[in-house]
């Protein structure tokens, strides 16, 4: 036997709670020809997991009441009939949230031996694809830009700054609390960090960013993006990349009301998926690699412990209790 967590509904309109899941017993599954079993050891959680659960995401699967929660994570190999994946290898994807899994590898990578197995999880996972292709693709940074990134002190933000920081943009983060800030000055290098919980967003851009921000980063959503629209260059680019702000309320909020800033500044605003650049992992995650190796780029993890600590460890994520990427060794 094995365990794994379910989802008991689908938490729209509302924060999430840890009720909302059921930690329940299963057969532990065997594998088949070309199959490999897998113990998890570590689980990745992001805000997108929130709207899985609500099926308003229509690029991935919809899920269905009773069905395993989805979610990143490393397996070891236990027992292997794949030629590829020798026991006691590691492999990250989705594993979900189970004790065990079977899989086929296909959607699993190898897991990079140079640096700590969690990596995987954050800089060069998914987390670490977000912010390079958000930035890169959408934001387009060019040498002397300003760039603000929301949820700056997060697992996606704090990667963000500091690739805009290596095309010698200047970088202003927004966190919540002066620990948050601290570190994203002194370990991040940012240029600035704006602390929304006891200062004014809006007036603390103004005073930063005279001239108004060339890339906007938005991880949050809700009154900080509006605050950030309201102090954007022309032309400016504004990257949506997530909002955490909603998945904390369960509200879907109205508009920003400074979208016509988007009209007087000749701004675009887009959004993206990162799967859709799927294709280019690799090749991002070897030059992401060497800027680790060459000490220009750093990341926080918080990790917390214990496969019973699921729900409330990805509930951490919107409360913003999290420095870094959340992680949970099971």
């Amino acid at each position: 036997m094995t365990q794994c967590w379910q989802i008991t509904a689908h938490p729209r309109g509302r924060p999430l709670e840890n009720s909302d899941f059921t930690l329940v017993d299963i057969d532990q599954p065997k594998p088949g020809a070309g199959e490999a079993l897998l113990k998890t050891l570590w689980l990745g959680f992001d805000p997108a997991q929130k709207g899985w659960m609500e099926n308003v995401a229509d690029y991935v699967a919809p899920m269905e009441i009773g069905d395993i929660m989805r979610g990143t994570g490393i397996g070891e190999v236990i027992e292997s009939n794949h030629p590829d994946m020798p026991i006691g290898s590691l492999w990250s994807g989705m594993t979900g949230w189970t004790e065990h899994f079977v899989t086929d590898g296909k959607g699993f990578d190898a897991v990079e031996t140079e640096l700590p197995p969690t990596a995987s999880l954050s800089v060069l996972g998914l987390t670490g694809m977000t912010a390079w292709c958000g930035l890169f693709k959408i934001g387009k940074p060019i040498s002397g830009d300003t760039v603000v990134v929301s949820g700056a002190a997060g697992a996606t933000g704090s990667i963000v700054g500091q690739l805009a920081k290596l095309m010698q943009c200047r970088v202003i983060g927004i966190a919540g609390g002066a620990e948050k800030c601290d570190w994203l000055q002194k370990e991040a290098g940012f240029d600035a960090a704006i602390d929304y919980k006891n200062e004014n967003v809006k007036e603390r851009l103004r005073e930063l960013a005279p001239k108004g921000a060339n890339i906007v980063y938005d991880n949050v959503g809700g009154a900080v993006l509006d605050d950030m629209l309201a102090n954007i260059a022309t032309h400016a680019r504004i990257v949506v990349c997530g909002g955490i702000s909603r998945y904390e309320t369960g509200d879907m909020p109205a508009g920003p009301q400074n979208y016509f800033n988007l009209i007087f500044r000749r701004a675009t605003m887009a959004g993206f998926i990162v799967l859709d650049y799927a294709s280019e992992f690799p090749a991002i995650r070897k030059r992401m690699m060497q800027l680790i190796k060459d000490d220009k780029l750093t990341w926080q993890e918080d990790c917390q412990s214990g496969f019973e600590a699921a729900p409330a460890t990805l509930n951490r994520l919107y409360k913003g209790l999290n420095k870094g990427k959340q992680i949970l060794k099971i």
